[in-house]
């Protein structure tokens, strides 16, 4: 709880904790007689009637977190001590007085911050609060005087006239703002790591607006930034490390406090688990029983103290929350405490475990005298034999077939380490059957296992998972060749017999001089075109053969598998084809043993309580691929992942993209390097193949308005 040190003490008053001083012992020359509340208007107005006038102008201050308005009356006192006054109000709630000392002190508590104002007549303090709200205030239009100039306006706006950082005695950092009126609007709050404070509807000099670097001062403040926004002042500090605030304002100074928070082990008021408001304790040789009224009236609490509480207690406690304390006071007198609703019994631990000890005494004896009931339980979602072994404390598959049979007294819980939630006398007996349970037991027993059963016994969400397998293919090959020979001229025609007549050793050779023919693509055999070319002086033909394939293909296969399971149940489905291969066994013989080559996907599904689904995923996409000597080889696509996903969401689990790019030449050396001419001394074949494949996976809640199609 975040409050500044002076707030601390008021926290302490108001629960008549900082000191015991008797009224009637002190002397003030003057007393406070009663209080009252009115709302007039947009104004509360609360009165304080005196016994007479006083003799100087009462202090006040304001606490921003709680919202408070604290008034200190000098040299007066309270005929009661300490009163509390509640009013409910949309602004006001309540009113504490007390007597501290010779001065006495009344608080406002409030719903939120406001401005106030104060007045003394006679023998009545009035405090003026203004019940609109800054913001409203702000929003809301004003109208000046018709003779009032623009900047006669701006100088009757509040603005700050100073800001100044200085070091604590405790090392913590405050930050002293200067006001020209105490009337200025301020908000408080932690933004983030920084605190940030808006004085509504203030000005701030040029001169201000600028970043304060304090890191020097060794606290846990390292900046600050003073800007104007909106027309209104904001300050932001940036503490460092872990830190607690406090802020308070008198009259036109405002001040807030940063402090280092430390885990000090030997610190009293450290120790996690203690939420209870702070309060301070300073008291000498007091009774333990006036000590525990005290606790009683500052948290509202009914405390009831055992006649056996005795003794007194000397201590000082500062700062500590309430119900530390209280069990600090406690453990020092060895006493114990039992909380039913608002009402706290106090008593010594030896007489509060021996209660306890007789109540369960009293309580096992009326369960082993109480009569025995039956009670059968039909089940509709859970198996009779499994929620059996789960009242009798056994593990999953213990028992056998003896699931009708009833349990013996004693069980077998103890040997298997788990929870028997029958009683000693009470017995089971399950019916697969009917899927009943019948169960003889004490009553309260029985509501035990209906309650159980009521949690257990309900249905298991489903799930619907879809994968989709998307394999996309696209190739491309071009193969180019040539033949190129010489051959004699056609038997039979006069340029044949003449030519080979003139030669003496004339043969007539068709084998091309040049074969680079374009190969064959998927079993599809390549066009060709031929020319013939004669050459009187050769006395022979030129053959020139050209040819040339192309092939282009584009391929996709989508396999969509689907499953329903149950919430945190394996599910599997499969579909392929089984190949037959044989194997050596261990005395040399062979035997035939088949692989699978299928789709398969395995899931199993967790519904998060957001209605996300986490699901444990193994997707396999297996296909047939070439023939070896030992059989057929299998293709595999496998996945197996951890994927959060929402209800109804896609997400992909995977993907594989694969590119074969090829360019082969045979060419003739030298020959084939001529540009242009060198083409009809090559074959060239290129081969361009994308393939690719991507796993998406979406999961739907299934309810009973949805199902597989």
């Amino acid at each position: 709880m975040i409050t500044a040190r002076w707030v601390k003490a008021l926290a302490g008053a108001a629960a008549m904790v900082l000191v015991l001083a008797s009224p009637a012992a002190l002397a003030q020359n003057n007393q406070v007689k009663q209080m009252e509340a009115n709302v007039v208007g947009e104004q509360t107005v609360f009165t304080i009637d005196l016994q007479g006038p006083l003799a100087q102008k009462p202090a006040d201050f304001t606490t921003q977190n709680p919202a408070k308005i604290a008034i200190d009356f000098f040299d007066t006192g309270f005929a009661a001590g300490r009163a509390q006054y509640d009013y409910g109000g949309k602004l006001l709630k309540s009113a504490n007085v007390m007597q501290i000392g010779d001065r006495t002190r009344v608080v406002l508590n409030l719903t939120r911050t406001a401005t106030y104002r104060t007045e003394m007549r006679g023998n009545q303090f009035v405090v003026l609060l203004d019940n609109v709200q800054q913001a409203a205030t702000a929003a809301a239009p004003t109208f000046a005087p018709a003779a009032m100039t623009p900047v006669a306006m701006a100088a009757n706006r509040p603005s700050i006239r100073n800001i100044d950082f200085r070091r604590g005695g405790d090392g913590a950092g405050r930050v002293v703002v200067d006001l020209s009126s105490r009337d200025s609007g301020i908000n408080i709050a932690q933004q983030g790591q920084n605190l940030v404070v808006d004085f509504m509807g203030t000005s701030l000099p040029a001169d201000l607006r600028r970043r304060f670097d304090v890191t020097d001062f060794g606290t846990a403040v390292q900046s600050m930034r003073a800007s104007d926004t909106n027309g209104s002042a904001r300050l932001t500090i940036e503490p460092r490390g872990n830190w607690e605030y406090s802020s308070y304002q008198t009259d036109n100074q405002f001040v807030v406090e940063v402090r280092q928070v430390k885990d000090d082990p030997n610190k009293l008021i450290a120790g996690q688990g203690y939420r209870g408001e702070r309060l301070s304790l300073n008291f000498q040789n007091i009774d333990i029983r006036s000590l525990l009224q005290v606790f009683a009236d500052f948290t509202n609490l009914n405390i009831i103290t055992s006649d056996t509480v005795q003794g007194n207690l000397t201590l000082r406690l500062k700062d500590v929350p309430w119900d530390q304390a209280l069990q600090i006071v406690m453990d020092s007198k060895g006493l114990a405490s039992r909380r039913n609703g608002n009402v706290l019994w106090v008593a010594p631990k030896a007489e509060l475990a021996t209660k306890e000890k007789l109540e369960l005494e009293a309580q096992q004896q009326i369960n082993e005298l109480e009569p025995i009931r039956s009670q059968v339980f039909q089940l509709n979602y859970q198996r009779a034999d499994d929620v059996r072994r789960m009242l009798l404390g056994l593990a999953a598959g213990a028992g056998g077939a003896g699931a009708a049979m009833p349990m013996p007294v004693g069980g077998a819980a103890g040997t298997m380490g788990a929870t028997r939630m029958l009683s000693k006398r009470g017995s089971l007996t399950a019916d697969p059957r009917t899927n009943q349970l019948f169960v003889s037991d004490i009553s309260t027993k029985l509501e035990e296992i209906q309650t159980f059963l009521q949690k257990i016994d309900i249905p298991v969400r489903q799930v619907i998972i879809e994968a989709r397998i998307v394999e996309a293919s696209d190739t491309f090959s071009r193969n180019l060749g040539v033949k190129l020979g010489f051959a004699l001229p056609r038997a039979g025609s006069s340029l044949s017999s003449n030519y080979a007549n003139s030669l003496p050793n004339a043969t007539n050779d068709n084998t091309p001089a040049l074969s680079l023919p374009a190969a064959v693509i998927n079993g599809a055999n390549p066009a060709t075109a031929a020319f013939s070319i004669f050459n009187a002086g050769a006395g022979r033909f030129l053959d020139l053969e050209l040819s040339a394939l192309e092939a282009d293909g584009k391929g996709k296969i989508i396999s969509s598998p689907r499953v329903v399971t149950a919430n945190n149940i394996k599910a599997l489905i499969e579909q392929g084809t089984e190949l037959p291969y044989q194997s050596a066994t261990s005395s040399g013989a062979t035997s035939v043993q088949f692989r699978k080559a299928n789709l398969k996907l395995e899931v199993t599904p967790q519904i998060t309580p957001e209605g996300n689904v986490l699901l444990d995923v193994d997707v396999n996409k297996d296909s047939v691929g070439i023939q070896t000597t030992n059989g057929f080889a299998i293709d595999t696509k496998h996945v197996q992942t951890q994927v959060l996903v929402e209800n109804g969401g896609t997400v992909v689990i995977g993907g594989i993209y694969s590119q074969e790019e090829t360019n082969n030449v045979n060419k003739v050396p030298w020959l084939g390097d001529i540009p242009w001419l060198g083409n009809l001394f090559k074959n060239t074949a290129k081969v361009n193949n994308r393939t690719e494949l991507l796993v998406f996976l979406t999961p739907r809640i299934l309810n009973d308005n949805v199902s597989l199609k």
